[in-house]
């Protein structure tokens, strides 16, 4: 049996007041989820571990069974793995974001959403101005990019800047969390300052701000660590001899990287609510019909989460079903080797919140001959009722990846 796992990245959410008190997942309409809820089994799933900030790449790595405590070394290393940077013994690597200041206000955490191509032309400028022997930038997709410092002290309090729109910036610079990391501190607070003064007024900038767009006009540095000590997903089950991964997200790609799953690029994927969903599922049908392990990431609920915008938040749930969910489905389920579906989001990013929070999130999986629960429609509460409870740790892949 094929396994492929849909992750619609940040999808659950709160209710909604203007949305009759329902959910997100309750009030759109996803027909496909549904029809998988009821044909399948349902439950809850405990993606962010005691003590760990409900990052996207905690909440990931968890979906594929990984030990948070043993393996987590931070945002940044897998960032690096997704753009080919091997990070070598003493090398700390961090995600730099690209963000819009407004004043001391940190107005957002993308710039406007800032494109490659632009972001590409500031982070090699910072290389030009800042890097040395010991910094380097590199770019990543969009605003989201890579810092590395030779002899970094992880041990800072970054905060991720997506967590604090529109809140002074200052406040929120690093610190050092043990005295031996106050060098590490001082120098990414330095570089940040310094930043801002090259961006303020670089041409780019000026012409973004020109045709109504937010500049890109400081870097926002975080989520520290080394190379992580990630076993691949072969290892663990060794049925799975190749698999791959598709998002639009560097930090997925990373971990996909050290779960050794190939990495797949489609054309127009974005991260966003235009990301081209048929040609992720054309990848993703094209990679199962080889392999026997699919990822499919898709980013678009997340940011629409981020953004507050609760329509935008509906109709990439709806997406997700009629482009992504539903052909994927229609697609497999006559083939003659049976594939198991799993559907689910990494975390909630509630609108009202605009940013992640910890709650369990709602998982269905389904594949031809499995015993279905009672559970008729896939929403936040309508699988606490479902067959498999509530699981954390590894349980979910193990009864995904073992049929269970």
């Amino acid at each position: 049996m094929k396994h492929i796992i849909i992750l619609g990245d940040g999808m659950a959410d709160w209710p909604v007041k203007s949305l009759q008190n329902k959910t997100l997942l309750q009030y759109a309409k996803t027909p496909y989820m549904d029809l998988l809820a009821k044909m399948g089994k349902t439950g809850q799933l405990v993606t962010v571990a005691p003590g760990f900030h409900p990052g996207s790449e905690v909440a990931n790595m968890s979906v594929l069974g990984y030990n948070l405590p043993q393996v987590y070394e931070g945002r940044g290393p897998l960032e690096a793995a997704s753009i080919g940077v091997e990070l070598q013994p003493g090398e700390m690597a961090m995600r730099c974001n690209l963000i819009c200041v407004e004043g001391e206000i940190l107005k957002n955490h993308s710039s406007g959403h800032i494109s490659t191509e632009d972001a590409d032309v500031l982070i090699k400028f910072l290389q030009e101005k800042l890097g040395n022997d010991r910094i380097s930038f590199h770019t990543g997709v969009a605003y989201r990019h890579l810092l590395v410092i030779k002899g970094g002290n992880k041990n800072i309090d970054c905060t991720p800047p997506h967590d604090v729109p529109l809140k002074p910036f200052r406040p929120l610079l690093v610190k050092a969390t043990v005295p031996e990391a106050q060098e590490t501190a001082d120098l990414i607070n330095d570089l940040i300052l310094k930043s801002q003064e090259l961006l303020k007024d670089h041409p780019l900038n000026l012409k973004r701000v020109a045709e109504g767009k937010d500049p890109a006009n400081s870097i926002w540095p975080w989520s520290p660590g080394y190379r992580p000590q990630m076993e691949p997903m072969s290892q663990t089950f060794p049925f799975i001899k190749k698999g791959s991964v598709i998002s639009a997200v560097d930090l997925i790609k990373g971990i996909g990287y050290y779960a050794g799953l190939r990495r797949i690029e489609v054309e127009g994927a974005t991260g966003l609510f235009d990301t081209n969903y048929e040609n992720k599922v054309a990848a993703a049908l094209e990679a199962l019909r080889t392999e026997d392990f699919v990822y499919l990431h898709i980013e678009a609920s997340d940011e629409a989460g981020h953004e507050g915008d609760v329509d935008l938040k509906l109709k990439t749930i709806e997406y997700l079903d009629s482009r992504a969910v539903g052909p994927i489905y229609e697609a497999v389920k006559n083939w003659d080797e049976p594939v198991a579906i799993a559907i689910l989001p990494d975390h909630p990013t509630p609108c009202e919140l605009r940013t992640h929070t910890a709650d369990p999130v709602p998982f269905l999986i389904y594949y031809p001959g499995i015993e279905a629960d009672a559970v008729q429609t896939f929403d936040e509460f309508s699988v606490k009722e479902g067959a498999y409870g509530l699981l954390k740790e590894n349980e979910f892949i193990n009864a995904f990846l073992n049929n269970e």
